[in-house]
């Protein structure tokens, strides 16, 4: 349960507070004073600490500073009835993720406790990488694991280990649901600003009208319902790491002042004059291609060079297909211990039944097939008949006649030509028809081992017509 403690001395304030996050399903922990508060937070771990600015024995500013210099990263939000731009600006200095006025708007209160709330699961929940010589279970559900032992997920992994460390920016690409915001997270968690805060920003969700003013904060007076001095993501992130999610989706305008941060380090809050300093560390991701975008207009050309300098493209699912029964057991074994239940196994038959499913939605397609599956298991072992696949398409049909999956593969084929045209043009002598075959086949003889019998049945040919094209391509098979 998601834990929160209160340190103030205002008991009918503890009180109030209380009620109304006991409300909010919370677990609520409350002290009069900082060196209690020390004590208890050396004892046990919360998800957000609201703290007194103003409290006898140390002060509400001296006990967050020894929260932090503690490496505890739980958010502190500052609670104060003296809401002057300097106690926010000095809270934000040592730390602290927010400041709240006394007394309290209850909305604004559930607001600023929910983002925070998610600013520490960011931050706490560690994402490491598989390694495909280890077991999956058991699973150590504060943590969350990229499973994957492709080639093309190897070379993911030893990307994000090459530059982890560095503080360069990276721009992650890949289609929805690949697992982009993991590879931010991970990048964040092996990196020198581990104990730094990481927030995260989805620049999709946000209004045109609402973004500056999230990224950059504002001054009291700034607009019309302007009445505190708010402070933006860059500053709260302040010698942290600040992901950009959907980068490709941020306005013309915003995109030059993130650039400006980019290149000088500074920028100034809405409706204020004074240019502030920040050292934030950047990663972006898209399910675009931002070269499209740039020749559009729609992305700076200058931004998109300052965004890749270093750039991890995480492939669909669909091409790492020998990944689906390891990443399979990962969640049977996750879910099973979140929800409690008293699971053994996934049976063969489910295993090759994922395994046969394009997984339009990718990894976040499959991650929340085996959470209903694991939720809907009566049983001790999780099968087939409780895999339950999106839009109809139980499996990909083995029956290549039949005309519903004839025109679905004509779609989907169709959609790829325009990219493989693309990546072809800078050598007009290549023969597509032979390289798509070549791929084709050269897919088929990994699925199955490099058996020709079963590949041929595969793709549908005779196993003479296999043998030829092996022959043709030069590729390497033993006569199985």
């Amino acid at each position: 349960m998601t834990k929160i403690l209160i340190v103030d001395n205002d008991e009918g304030l503890v009180h109030f507070l209380t009620r109304l996050l006991v409300k909010q399903e919370y677990e609520v922990s409350a002290c009069a004073d900082g060196t209690s508060a020390l004590r208890q937070l050396a004892a046990e771990t919360f998800d957000v600490i609201l703290l007194d600015y103003k409290m006898s024995g140390i002060s509400g500013l001296e006990t967050l500073n020894q929260i932090k210099h503690a490496h505890i990263k739980t958010p502190v939000i500052i609670m104060t009835a003296h809401g002057t731009t300097e106690t926010a600006i000095e809270a934000m200095k040592l730390g602290a993720y927010d400041y709240l006025l006394k007394p309290f708007d209850t909305e604004e209160f559930k607001r600023i406790i929910a983002d925070a709330l998610e600013v520490n699961r960011l931050m706490k929940e560690v994402v490491n990488l598989s390694d495909a010589t280890a077991k999956i279970s058991p699973i150590d559900l504060n943590q969350t694991t990229i499973v994957g032992s492709h080639r093309k997920m190897q070379e993911v992994f030893k990307t994000i280990g090459q530059v982890a460390e560095k503080d360069v920016t990276v721009l992650i690409t890949g289609e929805s649901g690949t697992g982009k915001e993991l590879v931010a997270r991970a990048i964040y968690h092996h990196s020198q600003r581990q104990n730094k805060p990481f927030m995260a920003v989805n620049c999709a969700t946000i209004p045109d009208a609402l973004f500056e003013s999230e990224l950059f904060g504002y001054e009291r007076g700034a607009f019309t319902g302007a009445d505190r001095t708010y402070l933006g993501k860059f500053e709260r992130c302040h010698l942290g790491t600040l992901f950009f999610d959907e980068i490709g989706d941020m306005s013309m305008s915003t995109q030059a002042k993130v650039l400006r941060v980019l290149q000088e380090g500074e920028f100034e809050r809405l409706g204020g004059s004074e240019t502030l300093k920040v050292n934030v560390r950047l990663l972006a991701a898209t399910n675009k291609n931002l070269e499209t975008e740039v020749s559009q207009g729609r992305f700076r050309e200058d931004l998109y060079y300052r965004l890749k300098i270093i750039t991890i493209h995480l492939p669909p699912l669909r091409e790492r297909l020998d990944d689906v029964p390891a990443l399979a057991n990962y969640f049977f074994a996750r879910f099973a211990g979140e929800y409690g239940k008293s699971l053994r196994y996934v049976s063969d038959q489910a295993l090759q039944k994922l395994q046969t499913y394009p997984w339009p939605g990718n990894v976040r397609e499959l991650e929340n097939c085996l959470r209903r599956a694991v939720l809907m298991c009566k049983g001790d072992v999780l099968s087939a008949e409780h895999i339950l696949l999106d839009n109809g398409r139980d499996a990909i049909p083995k029956a290549i006649g039949n005309t519903d999956w004839k025109n679905t593969l004509i779609q989907r084929m169709e959609e790829l030509v325009p990219e493989i045209i693309k990546l072809s043009e800078d050598n007009a002598r290549a023969n597509l028809i032979d390289l798509v075959e070549e791929t084709l086949i050269r897919y088929a003889l990994r699925r199955c081992q490099n058996n020709q019998v079963h590949a041929a049945r595969f793709l549908g040919i005779s196993r003479n017509t296999l043998r030829h094209r092996i022959k043709k391509y030069h590729l390497e098979c033993s006569e199985t």
